[in-house]
Order: structure tokens, then C-alpha cells, then sequence
């Protein structure tokens, strides 16, 4: 059993290198769309090149994010945490020294990988090292410090973009790389499923669904020019997308097993998470553009306009998953995409002129809100829907989900919205398509409060809680790591009572 306490020194290490490498991943995920506008300037680069900067990072890390936590069960969690920080941070150094497009999107391909082997390394590492009276504390230190992260990320983007240039949105990933890869292997226990972690590892499977996502998003950016290529490369994704569920459904140890799917209410929320975070990953990309391309302000307003989102995750959604558990999942996840679906129809009144006070604030404060009200319950749903044994794998999936679903929207809007190579350059242009995709987005959140009413009940007693109670993060949901289970762990430290999983093999990567 891990008997590290958190007052201790090496308790205090841990936590802060924990905190360090999840918040590279997630400075990330908030910084880079501010950066935008400008990286396309200096790179003379048009709209498909920008949707690829944040795409390339994405589609690596949404394919590879189930297997890399199956690498670190296997090999060592923290020699995998490790290894993913200092991937991350070369990644990092080679996009901001990118002399074109080209390369930036290579290395924010790689970035994706190093992201993919060290974000499931983070809260497993506390699980894995804390003593279970000390967990739930820890786990909710660690959700608080990088909630603060990301809601620093807009803020802190848009000084780098505007003082020392869009490449320290990349640069400053460095040093904290530096800082906190030799604190993880001095003071942080090393640790692994032992005996448990048993079977081949499903490299073809990721191989397969990462490519499925790439052929897709290429299709899908790509469309507008009318080439043969992109044809084939639809055909392509679709034909190995059918090839990673004929692997899945066949290895004794697939990444994602799809008998999870049997329940009725994992697919649906799974479902519900792929319309909510579609929209979101297609605002949060749009918006930070419309913010500096059709009202003109610089980045550093556009990025801490973006502000009032993120805090309101940050201070309010402990409080939104003690609502959702007590009068359950299905009206917050009815309601709160619907107030999104309205925050992003007030940004339409956002163009040239606009004032933040009248116009972005009250449509930030609404969609905050419902952000609030619908990604706690929705966690929770996820783990509650699946035994209590295959509760990490279960919110692996969804956060995978949601970082497709936000890719996917990232390449296929632009397209619906009828903006060009260069719309970016040409406000009015902009602005126009802009409001076309915010009512897109709110028609796809709809959609997805109706389906939630539909499908989603209450969770039976005594299912698995979400540990992670304070989330600041806009673009995924949180992610749950295992949870060691038995008799032992009961309410000490918000460490939820679980029964143990029943014998039998464990899949890699749960």
C-alpha cells in the first residue's frame, strides 16, 4: 500500500511535480489559439495551416492518450511521466523555433505524443503514491493548482504573443520541463500494476485510431480545394477507422475493449460528451479569432477576455458535482448545454465595436455557466455507468472522446461556415462566418441536451465518484485515474468507499 503522506517533504515534491507536468499539457490546450492570428502573420500561413497547428497536437494525443497510460502501467509510471515531460518540452523547443508552417505542425504532432505519455502519468502518480487517508486531498490540490493553470493560459498566452513574441507560447514549456523531470525521478517513488498489468500492448489499435482521426481531419480541411486527394483520404479514415473496431473487437487485450459499450448509458453520455465538446473546441478556436481578427483587440485582450470561462470552472465546479449528486446527472446535463447553447448565440453580437462589458462578457458568463452545470455530472456519469473496476479505462474514453470531438470541429467548421484559405485576413469575411458557426455550435449543443434527456438516469447507490472535484480546463473533461480499491478505502480524505473489482485479468490501460 502507498504510505507517502502529503505534509511530508517528499509528499510536497510529488505534488509539485505533478502539478508541473499536468499544467504543460494544460497551458497548452488554452494558450495556443490565442497565439493564432499571430503565428499565421509571421508564417504566412493560411486558415488550413492554423487548424492544423492545433490539430496536429490533438489528433496524436486523443489517438495515443489510452496507451500511453498502458505504458505506464507496464514500464513504470513515473519513468513514463518522465519521459513524456522531456518529450513534451523538445516538442515544445522545436515549434517555437519552427522557421515555417510546416514544421510547427510536425512538432506539434510530437508534442501530441509526449502529451499523450504524460498526462495519464500525472493524478496516476498520486494514486499511486499517497497514503489512501491522504489522497482525496492530494488529488484535490493537484486538480486545484493546474485549474489555475489553465486559467492563467489565455492571460498568459496573450502577454507572450504581444511582449516577447508567439514562440515563448511554445518555449516556456522549457523550463518547466527543466524544473520538474529531475524533481520527478529524485523524489517520486517509482511504481506499476506489477503482476497485473498482463498481455500484449495494443499498439495497432492506436496506430489505427490515430490515423482514422488524421485522414479525417485532412479530408475534412482539405475539402474546399476540391482535389482527388481528398477522396481518397476520406475514404481512407473511414476504412481505417472500420479497421480499429475489427482490431478492438478482436485482441485479447485491446486499448479500448468494446464490450464497455454494452451499457446503454456510457454510450449515450459518451455520445452527449462528443456534441458538447464539439462545440466548445470549435468556439474556443473560432472565438480567440474573432476577438483579434473582427474587433481588433490585441492578443493579450482577446486572451483575458477568455478569462471569465475558466475561472468559473475553477471556483464552481465542486459545487456543480455536490448539485448533480444530489438531485442527479439528467437535468444539469439537459440544462447545461443549453445555457452554452445561448452564451454562444449572444457571440453573435460580438463583431467590430464591440464592448466586452454589454456584448463578450454577458455571453461568456452565460456559457461558463453552463459549462459549470453539465462537466461535473458528466464525469460522474461516465464513471458510474461501468463497474467500479474499469472506471479509469471508462473516463480515458472520454476524455479521448471529447479531444476528438474537439478536432473534429476544429476542421469541419470552417468548412460548414463557408470560411476560406484566407478569412482570417479579411475581418468582415470573418465576422460573417463567425456567427454562422456560433449558431452551428449552439444547434449541435441542443442536440445534445435533448439526447441527455432522453437516455441519461440516475446512477444506482454506492457507484464510483469522480475524485477530481475542482476542474478548470475548457477543452476535456477531467481524467480519472484507477483507484485502488478494498475495505481499507472508505470516506478519509474524499477517497470514496469501493468494492473490490472481481478477479479476473486486468486490461492495460485502465
Amino acid at each position: 500500500m502507498p504510505d507517502v503522506r502529503l505534509a511530508s517533504p517528499q509528499g510536497k515534491w510529488i505534488l509539485l511535480t505533478t502539478v508541473l507536468g499536468s499544467s504543460m499539457a494544460l497551458l497548452d490546450s488554452t494558450v495556443v489559439n490565442v497565439a493564432l492570428p499571430r503565428i499565421g502573420r509571421d508564417l504566412d500561413a493560411d486558415l488550413a495551416a492554423l487548424q492544423w497547428t492545433v490539430n496536429a497536437y490533438m489528433v496524436t494525443l486523443a489517438g495515443l492518450i489510452l496507451l500511453g497510460g498502458a505504458l505506464g502501467d507496464r514500464f513504470g509510471r513515473r519513468k513514463v511521466f518522465v519521459v513524456g515531460v522531456l518529450w513534451f518540452a523538445t516538442a515544445s523547443l522545436l515549434c517555437g523555433i519552427a522557421p515555417n508552417a510546416g514544421v510547427l505542425i510536425a512538432a506539434r504532432a510530437l508534442q501530441g505524443v509526449g502529451g499523450a505519455l504524460l498526462t495519464p502519468g500525472s493524478l496516476a502518480l498520486i494514486q499511486a503514491s499517497f497514503h489512501p487517508d491522504d489522497r482525496g486531498r492530494a488529488v484535490g490540490l493537484w486538480s486545484g493548482f493546474g485549474g489555475i493553470g489553465a486559467a492563467v493560459g489565455p492571460f498568459l498566452g496573450g502577454w507572450l504573443v504581444d511582449g516577447p513574441g508567439w514562440r515563448w507560447v511554445f518555449l516556456i514549456n522549457v523550463p518547466l520541463a527543466v524544473v520538474c523531470a529531475p524533481i520527478a525521478v529524485r523524489h517520486v517513488p517509482e511504481s506499476d500494476s506489477g503482476a497485473q498489468a498482463t498481455g500484449r500492448f495494443d499498439v495497432l489499435g492506436a496506430v489505427l485510431g490515430a490515423l482514422a482521426l488524421a485522414l479525417v481531419t485532412y479530408a475534412l480541411i482539405e475539402a474546399g480545394g476540391g482535389s482527388p486527394v481528398v477522396a481518397v483520404a476520406a475514404v481512407a479514415g473511414l476504412a481505417a477507422a472500420v479497421a480499429f473496431v475489427a482490431v478492438e473487437k478482436h485482441r485479447e487485450h485491446p486499448m479500448m475493449p468494446l464490450d464497455i459499450f454494452a451499457s446503454r448509458q456510457f454510450t449515450a453520455v459518451n455520445v452527449v460528451t462528443l456534441c458538447v465538446y464539439a462545440a466548445f473546441g470549435g468556439f474556443f478556436f473560432l472565438a480567440a479569432l474573432q476577438l483579434q481578427v473582427a474587433v481588433g483587440w490585441s492578443a493579450l485582450a482577446a486572451g483575458t477576455a477568455l478569462l471569465p470561462t475558466t475561472a468559473m470552472m475553477l471556483l464552481l465546479s465542486a459545487r456543480s458535482g455536490e448539485l448533480g449528486e444530489r438531485i442527479g446527472p439528467r437535468i444539469p446535463l439537459t440544462v447545461g448545454p443549453l445555457l452554452c447553447a445561448a452564451g454562444m448565440l449572444l457571440m453573435t453580437r460580438v463583431g467590430p465595436g464591440a464592448s466586452y462589458l454589454t456584448d463578450v462578457l454577458p455571453a461568456l458568463l452565460v456559457l461558463g455557466l453552463g459549462m459549470v452545470t453539465l462537466v461535473a455530472p458528466l464525469t460522474a456519469t461516465v464513471l458510474a455507468a461501468v463497474d467500479t473496476a474499469r472506471a479509469g479505462l471508462a473516463s480515458g474514453i472520454n476524455n479521448a472522446a471529447a479531444r476528438a470531438a474537439g478536432l473534429v470541429a476544429v476542421a469541419a467548421l470552417p468548412l460548414l461556415v463557408g470560411m476560406g484559405p484566407e478569412a482570417y485576413r479579411e475581418p468582415a469575411a470573418f465576422d460573417d462566418a463567425f456567427r454562422r458557426a456560433m449558431v452551428l455550435c449552439a444547434g449541435v449543443l441542443v442536440a445534445g441536451s435533448a439526447l441527455a434527456f432522453a437516455t441519461v438516469r440516475r446512477p444506482a447507490p454506492g457507484c464510483r465518484r469522480p475524485e477530481c472535484r475542482t476542474h478548470g480546463s475548457v477543452a476535456v473533461p477531467p481524467l480519472e485515474a484507477e483507484t485502488e480499491t478494498g475495505p481499507e478505502v472508505g470516506r478519509k480524505g474524499g477517497v470514496p468507499r469501493e468494492t473490490p473489482p472481481p478477479p479476473g485479468p486486468r486490461t492495460p490501460g485502465t
